[in-house]
């Protein structure tokens, strides 16, 4: 075994700091320089100990884990300085890499998916780990020219080519004539051995990130292949389980919030400073002002109400931000939320109910009159209809919070009843979830609305958290 040169391992490390940090991590000196220590007391003998090691030094919370593991395996890969470098000789490559032809049997990929299925069935994490770099070394190389592997590796090619979603029934049987097993449902065992399949599909992407981050370099790798951070999640591209985590982090996010609006709020209360009383008070210091007096006020909580679009478009936005106002309900005195695809209803009721969130959409698309003759988005005639129907809930203490795109599909923007309502208000803040640069195309009335109100571009929860914070009254 070969320990990394001490040169190599501050370049390891600082690597990764520099890829950590432009995920969003916050680390500073202080943390490098006890990852630095951790490497020095813990050494290169158990690679697992080093990552949980690191970890400690350098995270600040388990949610930063999934972006550290993925960014760690390209930094410190295996093989580097770990026993886990002397490892069996993967089986020979055929010649011609293309699959085989309809009928033909391929014995290479038989032989593997018979191993894995014994290693899942055994739960054998070190055979599944050295099966991923089989698999990928075997059907995930790609090129052109005639030059495999020239261009890179693909996980997901290789898992396509062994499949192994389809062996959950061979596992299941395996695991059915255990002894230990019988006395779990098949329900029970098949969860555990999808599970079982994930963690393996899991090694197969990091193996290729690791082999691509061998031709190209691993900070590029880690600057395009990582996953970010939940609250660094795209709204517009998060799938179903990052919004199921984005869910899972309104709590947390919304503690933050009220404790900062609540800061605001106290330091608001002191006011401006009083001239007047100032100066009397400064007679008895011999003019210097020492104390300086204040005009006390004593602010209100602000009125919140929510237009939201809950189009398919934007509906994990919306979802999300309505149920982060909802656990913030009490750092303002009323809260009323409408929704609208083409038509505007008021869903304040719907969103108090203790249904799951991830239904929340489906609730207000069934449960209230959000759609018309058509189900596009029509921005004009929500706003008209809301300023008809619904403008005494807007006063002079009430902000209103805009969410959508302002994907209008080429209808009228009915931009004076969005002067209307802002007439109304205190302030009108429209959030957008798309970024700047899309503002003027295709069919987007962003542009003319951002003419009539505040828009701010609001693409995932660390920015929507800024944009709370900094923007409505206390």
């Amino acid at each position: 075994m070969t320990t990394p040169h001490r040169t190599d391992t501050a370049a390891r490390l600082t690597g990764l700091v520099r890829a950590l940090r432009g995920h969003g991590l916050r680390i500073g000196p202080a943390e490098t320089v006890d990852a630095a220590a951790v490497l020095d007391v813990l050494g290169f003998a158990d690679r697992e100990q080093m990552r949980a090691g690191l970890a400690a030094a350098l995270l600040r919370s388990e949610s930063q884990r999934t972006v550290f593991d993925a960014a760690f395996d390209l930094f410190f890969p295996l093989g580097v300085g770990t026993p886990e470098a002397v490892r069996a000789d993967p089986p020979p490559v055929p010649d011609d890499p293309e699959p085989p032809r309809f009928g033909r049997p391929d014995p290479l990929r038989e032989q593997l998916r018979d191993r894995l299925a014994a290693a899942l069935a055994d739960d054998d994490r070190a055979a599944q780990a050295r099966l991923a770099g089989e698999v990928v070394e075997a059907f995930g190389r790609y090129g052109v020219g005639g030059s495999p592997g020239s261009d890179g590796w693909s996980a997901q090619q290789a898992l396509g080519r062994l499949a192994p979603d389809t062996l959950l029934a061979r596992v299941l049987a395996a695991l059915r004539e255990r002894r230990d097993a019988q006395d779990l449902s098949d329900r029970v065992l098949a969860d555990e051995i999808r599970r079982r399949i994930r963690d393996f599909r899991a090694m197969a992407a990091g193996e290729a990130r690791r082999r691509v981050a061998e031709l190209r370099g691993p900070e590029r790798i880690a600057e395009r292949a990582v996953a970010p951070t939940a609250d660094r999640v795209d709204f517009l591209h998060a799938g179903r389980d990052q919004l199921a985590e984005l869910r899972r982090t309104v709590h947390p996010l919304a503690r933050k919030l009220a404790t900062r609006l609540a800061a605001r709020r106290r330091r608001a209360a002191r006011g401006e400073i009083d001239l007047r009383r100032t100066l009397r008070r400064s007679l008895t210091t011999g003019g210097v002002p020492l104390r300086p007096a204040y005009r006390l006020r004593r602010p209100a909580r602000p009125e919140l109400v929510l237009l939201c679009d809950v189009s398919g478009s934007v509906a994990g936005f919306a979802d999300f931000t309505m149920l982060l106002v909802q656990a913030m309900s009490e750092q303002f005195s009323k809260v009323r939320v409408f929704a609208f695809v083409n038509r505007t209803a008021e869903v304040t009721g719907l969103l108090r109910g203790g249904d799951d969130p991830a239904r929340l959409a489906a609730r207000i698309l069934t449960g209230a009159k959000v759609t018309g003759y058509h189900g596009n988005s029509d921005y004009g005639s929500a706003f008209g209809e809301f300023a008809d129907r619904h403008l005494d809930a807007v006063g002079p203490r009430t902000c209103v919070l805009v969410l959508g795109d302002a994907r209008n599909n080429r209808r009228d923007p009915n931009l004076d009843a969005l002067r209307r309502i802002a007439g109304r208000a205190r302030r009108v803040f429209w959030l957008n979830p798309e970024q700047p640069s899309l503002w003027p195309t295709g069919d987007s009335a962003a542009l003319a609305y951002a003419g009539v109100v505040e828009m701010h571009s609001c693409r995932n929860t660390r920015r929507l958290g800024e944009l709370i914070a900094r923007l409505l009254p206390v």
